[in-house]
């Protein structure tokens, strides 16, 4: 789950189609081509058929927006989010890792606060819908491949087989429709805005919980059956996980730290799990190497290495020792639990949405649960 492949083109006819592979929103996108454009459409122009809007917030919300270095000043929101059916995109040929998604249809409006026109690919291009896991769909740009057609390609709902405008003044406002796929039988969660050079913007899809992953994310809290590897060559050692807390931290709790630039604009999370040993052996108590966490903005956030609690020089519950209490510098015997925390930096505006635990030994899943 903390590894994303490369999403290749795909071609369709009469129309060409380009993937966007969502890191989250405002992530770098992979870009793909496919072969030559098939013959133009033989069912001639059509109709959009309806697609099934879902209620989403539309608060419109300062954000910014970079482009060849030039960060712009806007005023952004989602305007309708609608589900449309996969014979939306008949017309189009998608690579088989595509088949079976649902193609979901974003309308986003932006406005340009600053002082000089806004061009280039477009601010929508840092819009994406997110799932209750904090998955990210994944972006198809259409356009027209095959200009000297007799029959125009059949169009999509909400016009988003439409390009956005080329440039957009200060004071004006545009409108645009982004295709966003995302897997057959889930519900979006959450609408996404993020740019390099500012906040994460978050939107809620509904009630902005989605659904469960068909049963795999657990309620934030559950115990769950894991392993880990022992001490000795006799195999995984079975333990209990359970989530404790997720919490929001201050930077300050940081300062005895050298952070970066870029980690002094974060947020601090901790994330809190109990282990449990139920096996026969003893145990390093190193299982929160398998923690990862994911946020509502589609991204993977990994612990922050440099932090190692159990020798902190710090009072107790100041600065960073708050994420954890004493950690035993032997073994986790059977029988026995204990806490460990860790610690993730997240963007200002970002909020995590599942946690995981990766285990260790033959058959082991990824355990993964609601962050709140």
């Amino acid at each position: 789950m903390r590894r994303r492949g490369r999403v290749n083109g795909v071609v369709g006819a009469g129309l060409f189609a380009l993937i966007l592979t969502a890191c989250g929103a405002g992530g770098t996108d992979s870009a793909g081509t496919g072969g030559e454009a098939g013959a133009g459409s033989d069912e001639g122009t059509s109709k959009p058929a309806a697609a099934t809007a879902l209620p989403v917030e539309s608060t419109a919300r300062k954000a910014t927006w970079t482009d060849r270095g030039a960060t712009h000043q806007l005023e952004v929101s989602p305007k309708r989010l609608a589900r449309g059916t996969a014979a939306d995109l008949k017309h189009v040929r998608l690579d088989d890792d595509l088949k079976g998604m649902v193609p979901y249809y974003l309308t986003v409006s932006y406005t340009n606060t600053g002082s000089v026109p806004v061009g280039g690919a477009g601010p929508q291009a840092s819009f994406t819908v997110t799932l209750a896991d904090g998955t990210p769909g994944r972006a198809i740009s259409l356009w027209n491949a095959n200009p000297l057609a007799t029959k125009a390609s059949p169009s999509l709902p909400d016009n988003c087989d439409k390009a956005g405008p080329a440039s957009v003044a200060p004071n004006d406002t545009a409108t645009v429709c982004r295709l966003v796929m995302l897997p057959k039988g889930h519900d979006p969660a959450t609408v996404v805005y993020s740019d390099e050079a500012g906040d994460t913007l978050l939107w809620k899809v509904g009630d902005g919980k989605g659904d469960d992953n068909g049963g795999s994310l657990l309620a934030a809290g559950t115990t769950a059956d894991s392993s880990y590897e022992g001490l000795t060559n006799k195999g995984a050692v079975p333990i209990r996980v359970t989530p404790r807390s997720v919490r929001a931290g201050s930077l300050a709790d940081l300062a005895d730290y050298d952070l970066s630039d870029t980690q002094k604009n974060l947020v601090p999370w901790y994330v809190t799990f109990e282990y449990r040993n139920v096996g026969k052996e003893k145990l390093l108590p190193a299982m929160d190497d398998g923690v990862g966490l994911r946020t509502a903005g589609g991204r993977d956030i990994q612990p922050v290495p440099l932090l190692d609690f159990s020798f902190a020089g710090r009072g107790e519950a100041e600065g960073i020792d708050q994420c954890r209490g004493h950690v035993p510098n032997t073994r986790l015997e059977p029988n026995s639990a204990l806490t460990l925390c860790t610690v993730h930096l997240l963007k200002k505006g970002d909020r995590p949405t599942m946690v995981s635990f990766e285990g260790e030994g033959k058959g082991v899943k990824t355990l993964t649960w609601r962050a709140l």
